[in-house]
C-alpha cells in the first residue's frame, strides 16, 4: 500500500494552521495518522514546544526536545517525571500519589468518557501532583460552536491561572473564547489530514485471472458472479483494509468502484472485475479509500 503527499500542498496546510493557533499542541498517536509516529514527531517538534500523545507507550517517538502530554490515563506512575499525565477520575491519582510529576486533570464533557469535576485539581494536588491546567474534550458531534459554548459554560469553575486545553473546535471557535483564561488547542486530524488533495492512498495490481461465472475462488471458495476477471491487489488486513459501511468496495479504479470478490485478507484484496468494464493491468495501481488513522502505509512518495 503506497500514500502519495503532494508535498507542497501538505507542508502548506500544517504551516497555515500551525501558525493561525496560538498555544497549538499537535497530536501525534496511533499510527501517526498514516505517517508513522516517529517522522510525524519530528515535524510536530517543528510547530510547538509540546506534543500529544496518546498514551504511555507512545513516549518513545516523542523528540527530548518538547514536552509530551499523555492524553489517556495511566494506571502505573512512569519511570520518569518529564512527560505531562491525564487524570480523569481519582482512581487515575492513587497511582501517581509520590510520582510529583505533571498533570492535566480532564473535566467531565458531554461525551461522557474519562473526566471528573472541578474537585478533582484539589485532589491530584493533595497528592502532590503539580496541576499545570485542565482539559475539555467535547465529543465529534455537533458543531464546533456548540463546543465552545459548552466549553464556555465550564469555565466559571476553573481558577483563571490554570490553562485550559480543548480540542475539537476550529479556528474561528477557538479564537472566540473568552479573555478571562488560557487556552491550548490540540489538533490532530485537522492539523494532518485537513487538506485531503494533498494525499491519496493507493494500491499495486499484483495479478490477474479470468473467470467465468459460477467459478469457486478466494479463502472462502465463494462462487464469482460473473464472467470477467479476479484482481489481486497487494493490500488487506495487515494494512487495516476492511469493506466499507455496507459491505462496499474500498478499492475504485478509473473512479469507479471495483467490487470485492470477500472480505480483505492479511496482505492481497481480491476484487472482481466483470466482463465489459475497464480492468486494470498488472503493475497499475487502484485507489483506496480508507481512514489513514486506520491504516498501515507499505510506502511513501513524496511529489
Amino acid at each position: 500500500m503506497r500514500l502519495t503527499i503532494r508535498t507542497a500542498v501538505w507542508r502548506s496546510h500544517v504551516a497555515h494552521v500551525a501558525s493561525s493557533v496560538t498555544g497549538l499542541v499537535p497530536v501525534v498517536k496511533g499510527n501517526g495518522y498514516g505517517f508513522g509516529r516517529q517522522w510525524l514527531a519530528g515535524v510536530a517538534a517543528e510547530l510547538s514546544d509540546t506534543i500529544a500523545v496518546g498514551n504511555v507507550h507512545e513516549l518513545d517517538a516523542v523528540p527530548s526536545s518538547v514536552t509530551a502530554v499523555v492524553l489517556t490515563p495511566t494506571l502505573a506512575a512512569p519511570s520518569s517525571s518529564d512527560p505531562i499525565l491525564t487524570v480523569g477520575d481519582p482512581a487515575h491519582v492513587d497511582p501517581l500519589s509520590g510520582w510529583g510529576g505533571r498533570v492535566v486533570v480532564k473535566l467531565v464533557s458531554d461525551m461522557r468518557r474519562y473526566g471528573g469535576d472541578i474537585d478533582l485539581v484539589g485532589t491530584a494536588r493533595t497528592a502532590g501532583l503539580d496541576v499545570v491546567g485542565v482539559s475539555i474534550h467535547p465529543p465529534l458531534a455537533g458543531s464546533p460552536t456548540g463546543h465552545r459554548d459548552s466549553i464556555i459554560s465550564m469555565l466559571g469553575d476553573i481558577d483563571p491561572a490554570l490553562p485550559v486545553w480543548v480540542s475539537h473546535l476550529d479556528a474561528d471557535a477557538y479564537a472566540a473564547l473568552p479573555s478571562t483564561h488560557s487556552y491550548r488547542l490540540r489538533l490532530g486530524t485537522s492539523l494532518w489530514h485537513g487538506d485531503k488533495s494533498a494525499l491519496q492512498l493507493s494500491a499495486d495490481v499484483l495479478a490477474l485471472r479470468a473467470v467465468e461465472a459460477g467459478d469457486l475462488a478466494g479463502y472462502r471458495l465463494g462462487a464469482v458472479p460473473g464472467d470477467g476477471h479476479l484482481v489481486m491487489i497487494g493490500a488487506g488486513t495487515a494494512n487495516g483494509v476492511a469493506p466499507l459501511d455496507g459491505g462496499l468496495s474500498p478499492f475504485h479504479y478509473r473512479r469507479t468502484r471495483m467490487d470485492l470478490h470477500e472480505p480483505p485478507h492479511m496482505h492481497t484484496s481480491m476484487g472482481f472485475v466483470a466482463a465489459g468494464t475497464p480492468c486494470p493491468e498488472i503493475g497499475e495501481h487502484v485507489d483506496l479509500q480508507r481512514p489513514l488513522h486506520m491504516t498501515a502505509v507499505d510506502e511513501f512518495t513524496w511529489l
